[in-house]
Protein backbone atom coordinates (compact mmCIF):
# COMPACT_ATOMS: atom_id res chain seq x y z
CA UNK A 1 0.00 0.00 0.00
CA UNK A 2 2.85 2.40 0.43
CA UNK A 3 3.47 3.05 -3.46
CA UNK A 4 0.85 4.17 -4.08
CA UNK A 5 0.98 7.83 -2.48
CA UNK A 6 4.40 8.20 -3.25
CA UNK A 7 3.79 7.55 -6.78
CA UNK A 8 0.64 10.23 -6.75
CA UNK A 9 2.82 12.55 -4.68
CA UNK A 10 5.63 12.54 -7.67
CA UNK A 11 2.76 12.80 -10.29
CA UNK A 12 1.39 16.09 -8.29
CA UNK A 13 4.76 17.60 -8.22
CA UNK A 14 5.60 16.96 -12.04
CA UNK A 15 1.92 18.54 -12.98
CA UNK A 16 2.93 21.78 -10.96
CA UNK A 17 6.25 21.97 -12.87
CA UNK A 18 4.57 21.34 -16.28
CA UNK A 19 1.94 24.35 -15.02
CA UNK A 20 5.08 26.51 -13.84
CA UNK A 21 6.98 25.94 -16.91
CA UNK A 22 3.75 26.88 -19.24
CA UNK A 23 3.03 30.15 -17.52
CA UNK A 24 6.90 30.89 -17.70
CA UNK A 25 5.92 30.53 -21.20
CA UNK A 26 2.62 32.28 -21.42
CA UNK A 27 4.03 35.26 -19.36
CA UNK A 28 7.36 35.57 -20.72
CA UNK A 29 6.32 37.87 -23.50
CA UNK A 30 4.10 40.19 -20.79
CA UNK A 31 7.16 39.72 -18.47
CA UNK A 32 9.60 41.43 -21.52
CA UNK A 33 6.66 43.88 -22.29
CA UNK A 34 6.56 45.33 -18.35
CA UNK A 35 10.78 45.35 -18.60
CA UNK A 36 10.63 47.33 -22.11
CA UNK A 37 7.74 50.01 -20.15
CA UNK A 38 9.68 49.86 -16.86
CA UNK A 39 12.83 51.19 -19.07
CA UNK A 40 11.29 53.96 -20.57
CA UNK A 41 12.77 57.39 -19.67
CA UNK A 42 10.06 59.33 -16.87
CA UNK A 43 12.06 61.95 -16.35
CA UNK A 44 9.49 64.74 -17.16
CA UNK A 45 9.90 68.03 -16.00
CA UNK A 46 7.88 69.26 -13.54
CA UNK A 47 7.54 72.39 -15.76
CA UNK A 48 6.66 70.03 -18.68
CA UNK A 49 4.04 67.38 -16.70
CA UNK A 50 2.20 69.75 -14.62
CA UNK A 51 -0.07 72.55 -15.15
CA UNK A 52 1.56 75.90 -14.52
CA UNK A 53 -0.36 78.83 -12.57
CA UNK A 54 -1.90 81.56 -14.38
CA UNK A 55 1.17 84.18 -13.47
CA UNK A 56 3.72 82.26 -14.90
CA UNK A 57 2.33 82.58 -18.42
CA UNK A 58 3.29 85.25 -20.26
CA UNK A 59 1.87 88.13 -22.00
CA UNK A 60 -2.15 89.34 -21.65
CA UNK A 61 -5.27 87.76 -22.30
CA UNK A 62 -7.21 84.83 -21.30
CA UNK A 63 -6.44 81.72 -20.18
CA UNK A 64 -8.26 77.90 -20.04
CA UNK A 65 -6.54 77.15 -16.34
CA UNK A 66 -10.36 76.31 -15.21
CA UNK A 67 -10.73 73.61 -18.10
CA UNK A 68 -10.01 70.21 -16.51
CA UNK A 69 -10.50 68.61 -19.70
CA UNK A 70 -7.52 70.93 -21.08
CA UNK A 71 -5.73 70.87 -18.76
CA UNK A 72 -4.84 67.14 -19.06
CA UNK A 73 -4.53 67.52 -22.48
CA UNK A 74 -2.08 70.17 -21.95
CA UNK A 75 0.32 67.77 -20.04
CA UNK A 76 -0.28 64.70 -21.53
CA UNK A 77 1.22 66.13 -24.93
CA UNK A 78 4.00 67.94 -23.81
CA UNK A 79 5.22 64.88 -21.52
CA UNK A 80 5.17 62.94 -24.74
CA UNK A 81 6.64 65.33 -26.45
CA UNK A 82 9.14 65.32 -24.05
CA UNK A 83 10.35 61.64 -25.17
CA UNK A 84 9.93 62.72 -28.66
CA UNK A 85 12.47 65.17 -28.73
CA UNK A 86 15.91 63.35 -30.54
CA UNK A 87 13.45 61.57 -33.31
CA UNK A 88 11.90 65.63 -33.84
CA UNK A 89 14.96 67.39 -33.78
CA UNK A 90 15.49 69.36 -36.94
CA UNK A 91 11.66 69.08 -38.27
CA UNK A 92 9.19 71.69 -39.58
CA UNK A 93 7.36 72.06 -36.70
CA UNK A 94 3.64 72.81 -36.97
CA UNK A 95 2.47 74.53 -33.74
CA UNK A 96 -1.05 75.60 -32.72
CA UNK A 97 -4.30 74.41 -31.33
CA UNK A 98 -7.05 71.73 -32.39
CA UNK A 99 -6.61 72.83 -35.62
CA UNK A 100 -3.11 71.61 -36.04
CA UNK A 101 -3.53 69.13 -33.66
CA UNK A 102 -6.36 67.25 -35.78
CA UNK A 103 -4.28 67.50 -39.08
CA UNK A 104 -3.85 63.90 -39.28
CA UNK A 105 -2.28 63.59 -42.65
CA UNK A 106 0.13 66.13 -41.84
CA UNK A 107 2.97 63.64 -43.17
CA UNK A 108 1.68 62.72 -45.68
CA UNK A 109 1.02 66.17 -46.86
CA UNK A 110 4.04 66.77 -46.95
CA UNK A 111 6.09 63.91 -47.52
CA UNK A 112 9.46 65.15 -48.90
CA UNK A 113 9.60 66.79 -45.44
CA UNK A 114 10.54 65.77 -41.70
CA UNK A 115 7.58 67.31 -39.69
CA UNK A 116 6.36 67.47 -35.96
CA UNK A 117 2.97 68.49 -34.81
CA UNK A 118 3.14 70.59 -31.74
CA UNK A 119 -1.01 71.54 -31.65
CA UNK A 120 -2.94 71.11 -28.66
CA UNK A 121 -6.65 71.88 -28.68
CA UNK A 122 -7.87 74.59 -27.12
CA UNK A 123 -4.39 76.58 -26.16
CA UNK A 124 -4.50 79.72 -26.86
CA UNK A 125 -1.41 82.40 -27.82
CA UNK A 126 -0.26 82.75 -24.22
CA UNK A 127 -0.03 79.18 -24.08
CA UNK A 128 1.92 78.31 -27.32
CA UNK A 129 4.06 81.27 -25.97
CA UNK A 130 4.92 79.56 -22.60
CA UNK A 131 5.47 76.17 -23.97
CA UNK A 132 7.75 77.72 -27.15
CA UNK A 133 11.04 77.00 -25.76
CA UNK A 134 10.66 73.11 -24.93
CA UNK A 135 8.27 72.30 -27.23
CA UNK A 136 9.66 73.86 -30.22
CA UNK A 137 13.10 75.91 -30.20
CA UNK A 138 14.55 72.75 -28.33
CA UNK A 139 13.80 70.67 -31.84
CA UNK A 140 16.41 73.31 -33.53
CA UNK A 141 13.42 73.70 -36.01
CA UNK A 142 14.02 73.67 -40.13
CA UNK A 143 11.03 76.11 -40.09
CA UNK A 144 7.67 76.57 -37.48
CA UNK A 145 4.21 76.86 -38.60
CA UNK A 146 2.28 79.01 -36.61
CA UNK A 147 -1.59 78.96 -36.64
CA UNK A 148 -2.88 80.41 -33.32
CA UNK A 149 -5.67 83.10 -32.37
CA UNK A 150 -8.92 81.62 -32.65
CA UNK A 151 -9.74 80.39 -29.50
CA UNK A 152 -8.59 83.99 -27.92
CA UNK A 153 -10.98 85.65 -30.01
CA UNK A 154 -13.89 83.37 -28.43
CA UNK A 155 -12.75 83.73 -25.26
CA UNK A 156 -12.95 87.65 -25.42
CA UNK A 157 -9.43 88.72 -26.34
CA UNK A 158 -8.90 91.89 -28.42
CA UNK A 159 -7.16 91.52 -31.83
CA UNK A 160 -4.22 93.62 -30.29
CA UNK A 161 -3.49 91.71 -27.50
CA UNK A 162 -3.58 88.65 -29.65
CA UNK A 163 -1.13 90.04 -31.80
CA UNK A 164 1.08 91.53 -29.35
CA UNK A 165 1.65 88.05 -28.02
CA UNK A 166 2.04 86.58 -31.70
CA UNK A 167 4.57 89.35 -32.19
CA UNK A 168 6.37 88.28 -29.09
CA UNK A 169 6.53 84.31 -29.86
CA UNK A 170 8.01 85.58 -33.35
CA UNK A 171 10.77 87.71 -31.56
CA UNK A 172 11.49 84.65 -29.48
CA UNK A 173 12.08 82.83 -32.62
CA UNK A 174 14.37 85.26 -34.18
CA UNK A 175 16.68 85.21 -30.79
CA UNK A 176 16.69 81.63 -31.21
CA UNK A 177 17.74 81.62 -34.79
CA UNK A 178 17.62 84.44 -36.85
CA UNK A 179 17.96 82.12 -40.24
CA UNK A 180 15.04 79.91 -39.07
CA UNK A 181 11.79 80.61 -41.55
CA UNK A 182 8.67 80.89 -39.26
CA UNK A 183 5.36 81.15 -41.63
CA UNK A 184 2.49 83.17 -39.68
CA UNK A 185 -1.02 81.77 -40.66
CA UNK A 186 -3.52 84.07 -40.80
CA UNK A 187 -6.22 82.99 -38.74
CA UNK A 188 -9.32 81.17 -40.60
CA UNK A 189 -12.69 81.77 -41.08
CA UNK A 190 -15.38 80.81 -38.66
CA UNK A 191 -18.83 82.31 -37.89
CA UNK A 192 -20.42 84.59 -35.16
CA UNK A 193 -22.29 81.84 -33.53
CA UNK A 194 -18.64 80.40 -32.81
CA UNK A 195 -17.83 83.47 -30.53
CA UNK A 196 -15.41 84.67 -33.61
CA UNK A 197 -17.07 87.37 -35.81
CA UNK A 198 -15.90 87.87 -39.59
CA UNK A 199 -15.18 91.35 -38.52
CA UNK A 200 -12.70 90.56 -35.63
CA UNK A 201 -10.63 88.08 -37.47
CA UNK A 202 -10.41 90.23 -40.40
CA UNK A 203 -8.65 92.34 -37.69
CA UNK A 204 -6.35 89.95 -36.15
CA UNK A 205 -5.29 89.40 -39.78
CA UNK A 206 -4.77 92.85 -40.77
CA UNK A 207 -2.56 93.44 -37.63
CA UNK A 208 -0.82 90.28 -38.32
CA UNK A 209 0.35 90.92 -41.62
CA UNK A 210 1.73 94.82 -41.24
CA UNK A 211 3.41 93.05 -37.96
CA UNK A 212 5.45 91.08 -40.33
CA UNK A 213 5.77 93.04 -43.41
CA UNK A 214 9.43 93.58 -42.14
CA UNK A 215 10.17 90.23 -41.12
CA UNK A 216 12.27 88.68 -43.44
CA UNK A 217 12.12 86.00 -41.41
CA UNK A 218 8.59 85.22 -41.14
CA UNK A 219 6.82 84.49 -44.35
CA UNK A 220 2.78 85.12 -44.16
CA UNK A 221 0.43 82.32 -45.10
CA UNK A 222 -3.06 83.59 -46.32
CA UNK A 223 -5.01 80.95 -44.76
CA UNK A 224 -8.17 83.42 -44.38
CA UNK A 225 -8.83 84.65 -47.81
CA UNK A 226 -8.86 81.14 -49.51
CA UNK A 227 -11.53 79.79 -47.11
CA UNK A 228 -13.68 82.90 -46.23
CA UNK A 229 -17.46 83.63 -48.11
CA UNK A 230 -18.46 86.69 -49.25
CA UNK A 231 -18.75 87.66 -45.59
CA UNK A 232 -15.87 86.59 -44.12
CA UNK A 233 -17.16 83.39 -42.42
CA UNK A 234 -16.37 79.56 -43.19
CA UNK A 235 -17.93 77.63 -45.32
CA UNK A 236 -20.07 74.58 -44.13
CA UNK A 237 -18.43 72.13 -47.33
CA UNK A 238 -14.97 73.09 -45.60
CA UNK A 239 -15.53 73.13 -42.15
CA UNK A 240 -18.38 71.69 -41.24
CA UNK A 241 -18.79 72.87 -37.47
CA UNK A 242 -17.53 76.32 -38.73
CA UNK A 243 -14.18 76.00 -36.88
CA UNK A 244 -12.06 73.20 -37.77
CA UNK A 245 -11.47 72.06 -41.63
CA UNK A 246 -12.32 68.76 -42.74
CA UNK A 247 -10.58 66.75 -45.66
CA UNK A 248 -10.51 69.41 -47.57
CA UNK A 249 -9.56 72.45 -45.49
CA UNK A 250 -6.39 70.66 -44.85
CA UNK A 251 -5.71 69.80 -48.04
CA UNK A 252 -6.28 73.72 -49.01
CA UNK A 253 -4.09 74.33 -46.26
CA UNK A 254 -1.47 72.51 -47.09
CA UNK A 255 -1.26 73.41 -51.34
CA UNK A 256 -0.97 77.20 -49.17
CA UNK A 257 1.47 76.13 -47.34
CA UNK A 258 3.81 74.10 -49.89
CA UNK A 259 5.19 76.95 -51.93
CA UNK A 260 5.99 78.77 -48.74
CA UNK A 261 8.39 75.67 -47.78
CA UNK A 262 10.07 75.22 -50.47
CA UNK A 263 13.40 75.82 -50.54
CA UNK A 264 14.11 75.87 -46.63
CA UNK A 265 17.50 76.09 -45.56
CA UNK A 266 19.03 72.71 -44.15
CA UNK A 267 18.76 71.54 -41.50
CA UNK A 268 20.63 73.38 -38.46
Amino acid sequence: MLPTPRYRSTARATRALQSLALAAVVLAPATAWLSSWAAEPTDVPQRIATYPDDAAFPGQGPLRSRMDWFRKLWCERRSQWWHDRERDHGAVVFLGDSITQGWGTLAKDFPDLKVANRGISGDLTRGVWYRLQEDVLDLDPRAVVLLIGTNDLEDGGEPEVIVANVKAILEACRRHNTKMPVIVCQVMPSDASKHRPAEQIRRINELLAAAVKDQPQVRLCDSWTIFADAHGNAKPEEFPDLLHPNAAGYAKWAAALRPLLANLPATP
